[in-house]
């Protein structure tokens, strides 16, 4: 599997498409947190707090994600490569793992460098230092969460299909649906919308931004990624019979 995941970071950095998705992340975030006037402007807030961040990186990510991982296997499918990765002396899971965690550390990266947020937002307090360091890196592990099944529903996209522009928008459309479908839904479920809201990763990243590391919130984001990332196992496992 090591083999393959550094085959996966090379790929993406031995083109442009690795610093590409990492100017784009940061070249977005910064263009609505320090530049365009609105809700998500920081300077125009009067507070030091990281919040619109939080806001706007999970609906950056609905997007940049699946362009990242819509040819993981779409492309191996339609090069005519994928019989030859079965042959390698790795198993099914090892395979899927390397796609996943090459994506998913690409995303890492691109997000690594946001931590200047907080060391200017730590001088631009009054007093400086008044950051809300607990919600900070709760949103920050709530992130890496989302990422993670965010990279989880792409990589099974990409394995339906030889298509890279289907498998992108089936992509979006399942993190869409996920990340803010449910949340929507629950306010024409009656009583029941607390249930629907909970099938939903906004109510659960929001649980995670406030600094509590629920486990309930951990198990529920573990099993998004688990749960695709099976299902991803299963439709390769149907292409070799």
């Amino acid at each position: 599997m090591k083999a393959l995941l550094l085959r996966e970071i090379k790929s993406f950095f031995g083109s442009p498409v690795g610093y590409l998705v990492i100017a784009v992340f940061l070249l977005l975030n910064s263009l609505f947190l320090w530049v365009f006037d609105g809700d998500f402007n920081i300077l125009n807030s009067g507070f030091a707090d990281l919040t619109p961040f939080f806001t706007i990186s999970p609906w950056i990510l609905l997007f940049l994600i699946p362009a990242v991982t819509m040819r993981s296997f779409s492309d191996e499918k339609k090069q005519g490569t994928i019989e030859l990765l079965f042959t390698k002396p790795l198993t099914t899971w090892e395979i899927v793992n390397g796609k996943f965690f090459g994506a998913f550390i690409l995303i890492v990266l691109a997000l690594l460098p946001t931590v200047i947020y907080i060391i200017v937002l730590n001088n631009l307090g009054n007093p400086p230092g008044n950051v809300d360091m607990g919600s900070t890196l709760g949103s920050y592990f709530g992130l890496l969460f989302l990422i993670a099944s965010y990279t989880a529903i792409g990589i099974f996209t990409s394995a339906l299909t030889d298509n890279q522009i289907v498998a992108f928008i089936v992509s979006l459309f399942l993190c869409f649906l996920f990340y803010f479908g449910f949340e929507g839904l629950s306010g024409f479920a009656g009583s029941f919308s607390n249930v629907v809201a909970y099938l939903g990763m906004d109510y659960h990243f929001k649980s995670m931004s406030r600094g509590v590391l629920d486990t309930r919130d951990i198990i529920y984001f573990t099993s998004i990624a688990f749960l695709f990332l099976s299902f991803t196992v299963y439709k390769l496992k149907t292409l070799k019979w």
